[in-house]
């Protein structure tokens, strides 16, 4: 599973891209930010558990309650606002 990281997440978690190999707690983004939490620190948990954070798979857009699967690109991004 890719993971990456835009702009303000990115910068507050101070990475732009990882790699996880798969295991079957990653199938949701509960196990997926309780994992990243657990090894990276309590601090990642609360930047992507944040309410405004949006969360993408394959480059679309999803709901938090989303199902992932083994080889799929997770992205989280901040709200995006043009003017």
């Amino acid at each position: 599973m890719n993971l990456v990281f835009f702009a303000r997440v990115k910068e507050e978690l101070n990475c732009g891209s990882l790699t996880l190999e798969w295991n079957d707690s990653l199938a949701t983004f509960a196990g997926l930010q309780d994992y990243l939490s657990k090894t990276n620190g309590p601090a990642w948990g609360d930047v992507l558990t944040q309410d405004n954070i949006i969360r993408a798979v394959n480059q679309s857009v999803v709901e938090e309650d989303a199902v992932l699967s083994d080889g799929d690109e997770v992205a989280y991004f901040p709200p995006v606002t043009g003017g």
